[in-house]
């Protein structure tokens, strides 16, 4: 079983959240990618409490691509220090972290992600 794990990072705007999914998955850093919000974040920042609205992003990639994600992270955000938390992924659908798998890392063209409409084509 692939050794994947999840990422999450936060963005103040849709554009950069775009940006940096775009940027980590045309890089073959990330199989996917998922933004959603806007939230609302409440956080302790220069020794002031802070309320802003920020965009998630959601990185599904290896753990062994960990390293270059945090720095492309880094190098992409607007943020003097993000949040860049990975967590293992424990348990998922084998051909979901096949996919993963397939899709980072060296090119060779990778399968499109397990999708309901590829479950009912092939009869299961």
């Amino acid at each position: 079983m692939p050794d994947a794990i999840q990422i999450v990072t936060m963005s103040s705007d849709l554009a950069d959240a775009e940006r940096i999914a775009t940027v980590l998955v045309a890089n073959r850093l990330a199989a996917c990618v998922q933004l959603s919000g806007p939230v609302e974040s409440t956080y302790r920042w220069k020794d002031q409490i802070e309320t802003s609205s920020e965009w998630c992003c959601t990185i599904k990639t290896l753990r062994a691509l960990y390293p270059q994600v945090e720095s492309k992270i880094r190098e992409l955000h607007s943020y003097g220090e993000p949040e860049i938390v990975a967590t293992a992924i424990v348990a998922a659908s084998e051909s979901y972290l096949d996919w993963i798998a397939k899709s980072v890392g060296p090119s060779s063209s990778p399968p499109d992600p397990p999708s309901v409409q590829s479950v009912h084509e092939s009869g299961e």
